[in-house]
């Protein structure tokens, strides 16, 4: 809905006046924690690092970094925050799609950083131009740059503190790709001369951290690096460099539950999570969990502040006619994904990427007229009125294939809010790449076959081929059988996964954050410095039990709101 003159004014003093009264709160914390902290001589410190996760604003990931640095600090840790002073040429979010040359916004970026940071111990970074680098660069088409490597060695440092020398190659084309692909927001790049400076910048500035990263390793001897997702290209090779001088990495992201976070010692966005095998639900954790599904099932929840089905519709009478005119015996959706999306990386296990799986689906449509076919594009694809609109997109796939002229294909474009759950249950059996409607369909009853490595299938819960050819054979085995038959382990594992993501492995902040009127960010809700000490906060107990001692980050009493 296009909103009017005045509205758009509105919303700017709204804005405004909600971000003077959060810069007075953290303000207001921060001196409190500079009063209130005395760090241990005998504390080893804790780096932390998060450029990727907001520019001007705070955003989740920004306030949980935040927040278990106070936290840390009011119980003697010493505490560093590794933090860009315009520390990259082009840095992921500041990278402006229209205008590849147009340099990120850093004053409104290290203005906010003054404040989020402000009485903490800071090492700031600011970006150097390395002419002999750049010159190496220069020639390389998109798929050199891939797989460009470069060792550290014109920088080195000597590691024999940390009991290990850096000589292995930095991947530096491996580790931007995944940024230059999400911020491009496609994943095949155009070997064209924007796209391939760009790429040569990111490289530029991601060896540019990896270098400043290391040499505070180096000096300040910590016990523990805790980063930002792992995957964007700062945090990526600061990570990188982390794990070779062997320090312990601590990656975050967010949770899923409103307000929450996720805190492993692995790889955040693959969201690993280890459920024992002797778990089993209690009756009040069934009745949480069922609360929990009825909502969702209805299109109620958010993810990351977003909530992406502003209104939830039944198959209308146009899209039954549609079914019941196609003259199929069978109804088989599949639910696609963002193609740019950095889950794809853990994802991508069995085909090379998303667009592979669904070119492997075509000549399956078209060899099955018996069947339809329901090809639904994730909501996430274009979002309206964001930055993260798709360039390459299942909507172009499908008019790329002349998919409209199959009589057996219905294709849901990402802004038709329809109830994805009445079509499970019209299902013989779902397709999906590795999105969470996967989870939801076992749930429900529904087989899945799943075509991407995705959080759930830590655990039976779906049917997860190993390779192209399984693929293959399980898509045609499910088409011509009279009935798909669910693994009877399949619903309680999806249970046990869901009730352990949910309530267990999503660390909650909402004592301490609330939205702004910008979707997407959050503000610190009124609060004391008294209520950041672990005592006084389960997730932030949590949270510097992992970090200080290597415990779970799972939830210690996960039934306090059952």
């Amino acid at each position: 809905m296009k909103l009017s003159v005045a509205q758009k004014i509105g919303n700017r003093l709204r804005q405004g006046w909600a971000s003077r009264i959060n810069a007075a709160r953290i303000k207001r914390i921060a001196d409190q924690v500079v009063e209130q902290s005395r760090p241990s001589a005998n504390q080893k410190p804790v780096v932390i690092f998060n450029a990727s996760a907001r520019l001007t604003g705070m955003s989740l990931n920004a306030a949980f970094s935040l927040l278990t640095g106070w936290s840390l600090r009011l119980t003697g840790v010493p505490v560093v925050h590794f933090v860009c002073r315009a520390g990259m040429s082009y840095c992921v979010q500041g990278t402006n799609r229209q205008d590849y040359t147009k340099p990120p916004p850093c004053a409104g970026c290290i203005h906010q950083s003054d404040q989020l940071f402000r009485g903490a111990q800071v090492h700031w970074f600011s970006y150097e131009p390395n002419e002999g680098l750049a010159a190496k660069l220069e020639g390389f088409d998109i798929e050199g740059l891939m797989a460009f490597e470069y060792e550290l060695n014109g920088s080195v440092v000597s590691g024999r503190q940390l009991g290990v020398e850096l000589k292995t190659p930095i991947p530096l084309g491996k580790l931007v790709l995944p940024s230059i692909r999400w911020a491009l927001r496609c994943h095949h790049l155009p070997d064209d001369q924007p796209t391939r400076s760009l790429y040569r910048e990111y490289i530029l500035s991601a060896y540019h951290v990896a270098r400043q990263f290391r040499q505070l390793l180096v000096t300040q001897q910590p016990s523990v690096a805790i980063i930002f997702n792992g995957v964007m290209y700062p945090e990526a090779v600061a990570r990188w460099v982390a794990r070779q001088q062997g320090v312990v990495v601590i990656t975050h992201e967010v949770g899923f539950t409103p307000f929450s976070a996720f805190f492993t010692d692995g790889e955040a966005t693959a969201y690993p999570i280890q459920i024992p095998d002797e778990f089993d639900l209690s009756p009040a954790q069934q009745a949480r969990l069922d609360e929990y599904l009825e909502q969702r099932f209805q299109g109620k929840f958010t993810m990351a502040g977003i909530r992406f089905w502003p209104e939830m519709k039944g198959l209308d009478a146009s899209f039954l006619e549609r079914l019941r005119q196609s003259g199929t015996s069978q109804v088989v959706p599949v639910f696609t994904n963002v193609i740019y999306d950095t889950s794809q990386v853990h994802a991508n296990t069995i085909f090379e990427h998303m667009f592979a799986w669904l070119d492997a689906i075509l000549p399956v449509i078209q060899v099955h007229p018996e069947t339809l076919f329901v090809i639904r594009a994730h909501p996430d694809e274009m979002r309206p009125g964001t930055r993260k609109q798709s360039r390459e997109s299942v909507r172009d796939w499908v008019e790329r294939n002349k998919i409209s002229k199959l009589p057996n294909v219905i294709f849901v474009d990402s802004q038709e809010y329809l109830s994805s759950y009445e079509l499970i249950q019209r299902a013989k059996f779902l397709m999906v790449y590795n999105s969470s409607i996967g989870l939801e369909a076992t749930l429900m009853g529904t087989p899945v076959l799943c075509a991407g490595k995705a959080r759930y299938t830590q655990i039976p819960t779906v049917f997860l081929p190993a390779s192209i050819e399984d693929f293959n054979s399980m898509v045609e085995s499910f088409l011509t059988i009279e009935k798909v038959e669910l693994p009877p382990e399949f619903i309680p594992n999806a249970r046990k996964f869901l009730y352990y993501q949910l309530y267990k492995a999503s660390l909650p902040f909402e004592d301490f954050l609330q939205n702004m009127p910008r979707p997407g960010f959050v503000a610190l809700k009124p609060f004391n410095w008294q209520q950041l000490l672990p005592k006084n906060s389960l997730a932030l107990r949590t949270i510097q039990n992992g970090i200080l001692y290597g415990s779970s980050f799972l939830l210690d009493e996960p039934d306090a709101a059952a």
